[in-house]
């Protein structure tokens, strides 16, 4: 098989495993409600949250992030032996994180993305995912608002990227993901600028 083709398949299947909907997988394993029909809407850990129900939302965090990892992991492991160019794994990349924000499975209203690329950034290089999950975390735990916490923490990363490898090429994926990241917290900034921004751990 050509390795055009084999790239293609590899990209399309990364897309259909990061449209897996973890968030309403978690609900229904634990007879919630969909998470789309309360609170933001998103079907994302923090939503999830405010069911009140932590455990569904722990595992559909874990299983937005591990599909991220996963995706970015497999071709980072495989790609050379199948004679594939070092874009595949930067097209992976991408092809699992905008599954998740256009899921096929859901119409292609996903979530925000949050989880999953902090798995992308971990696979892509592990100190890169750490420091964007650092930033997360202390804006998160200060401020309680996890919008606010992934706007700041998706500007960082393209910058501690540039510090890691200057003009490398995994900078402009990092880029293209921190700025579809802020494009859908845009309502939120909005919010979070008009003082109506749920923290949190608020319920529905």
């Amino acid at each position: 098989m050509p390795p055009f083709l084999i790239t293609l398949l590899v990209v399309l299947a990364a897309y259909l495993l990061g449209s897996v909907p973890f968030a309403l997988v978690a609900s229904r394993l634990f007879g919630l409600a969909d998470p789309r029909s309360y609170g933001s809407g998103n079907p994302g850990a923090t939503n999830v949250l405010r069911s009140g129900h932590k455990g569904a939302a722990v595992l559909t965090l874990i299983g937005d992030a591990a599909k991220g990892w996963l995706a970015v992991f497999l071709a980072g492991r495989y790609a050379a032996e199948y004679g594939l160019g070092g874009y595949t794994v930067g097209l992976v990349a991408l092809a699992v994180f905008f599954g998740h924000l256009y899921p096929v499975f859901l119409g292609f209203k996903g979530g925000k993305g949050v989880a999953t690329a902090a798995g992308v950034l971990l696979a892509i290089n592990p100190w890169l995912g750490l420091a964007t999950l650092a930033t997360w975390l202390v804006i998160a735990f200060a401020l309680r608002y996890s919008s606010l916490a992934a706007l700041v923490a998706a500007a960082a990363a393209p910058l501690y990227a540039i510090l890691m490898w200057g003009s490398d090429g995994r900078v402009v994926v990092v880029g293209i993901i921190a700025m579809a990241l802020i494009g859908k917290h845009w309502q939120n900034l909005q919010r979070l600028m008009a003082g109506s921004e749920p923290r949190i751990g608020r319920r529905k």
